[in-house]
């Protein structure tokens, strides 16, 4: 049996008292039915800055989950107003970093050689960079989706230690649209990544992955997770995510 990834994204979601009331539900849900998550499954959270410290005091010691960060700054200190760096994640216990998400490239400039930076901090302070690639809809309209992949792999992935990273393949216009890629396309796109990359490579589809989808996303041979959005932000819905092959 395969292992998976599956890693909630909060995005700018959730006060410090919200997070705190799922904090509490999650740590109920998994007291009672902890069990039931597959020894196959790793998964993660990444709230919101201010919300980390609080998941790293109250909940890594209560159960198996990760600590993930939304986002870094590639510097590792210094003049860079509203920025975080690599170094004050890992020592709050983060494990996984997201870097290059499609908001982030899209509302922030961020390039590929500024997501290969990232990614480098990253791994330089010991965290797990889960870098993020993904077309349009125009450029999946317009067959362009392989070509659009390989340069942000190639650009985004440049030097980098593939057994230290993670991939995770969000095509933009399934991001918080309700449109989902087909299991098959979604397949299809993973099973390139790899040919492009390497056979060991973590490989996550994300783009309106729900209690409903996962388990046929999880089938596909070249899938090896799921980064979340909406879906992650609820503790039933969440749970019902890391345990969707428990008892099969």
């Amino acid at each position: 049996m395969k292992k998976l990834l599956i890693i909630g994204n909060w995005k700018m979601n959730k006060t410090y008292d919200e997070a705190r009331d799922f904090i509490n539900a999650f740590s109920n849900a998994y007291a009672l039915n902890g069990a039931k998550i597959s020894e196959n499954i790793e998964y993660g959270i990444a709230p919101s800055f201010t919300n980390m410290s609080l998941f790293n005091k109250e909940l890594l010691e209560k159960t198996n989950i990760n600590l993930v960060a939304q986002n870094i700054n590639e510097n590792r200190s210094g003049a860079f107003t509203g920025e975080i760096s690599a170094q004050m994640l890992k020592s709050i216990n983060a494990k996984y970093v997201i870097v290059g998400h499609s908001e982030r490239r899209q509302n922030y400039r961020e390039t590929n050689k500024i997501v290969n930076q990232k990614a480098k901090a990253a791994i330089e302070n010991g965290l797990i960079p889960i870098i993020c690639v993904g077309e349009s809809l125009e450029e999946y309209e317009a067959g362009k989706t392989k070509a659009v992949i390989k340069k942000q792999i190639k650009q985004s992935l440049e030097a980098l230690d593939l057994s230290k990273i993670v991939v995770a393949y969000e095509p933009i216009w399934a991001i918080g649209t309700g449109k989902v890629a087909t299991a098959e396309v979604a397949q299809q796109i993973c099973k390139f990544i790899r040919s492009i990359t390497s056979k060991d490579l973590i490989i996550q589809y994300g783009g309106s992955v729900s209690p409903s989808n996962i388990e046929n996303l999880m089938k596909q041979e070249d899938i090896d997770g799921a980064l979340v959005g909406g879906a992650s932000l609820e503790v039933d819905s969440f749970f019902e995510l890391i345990t969707f092959n428990a008892l099969k």
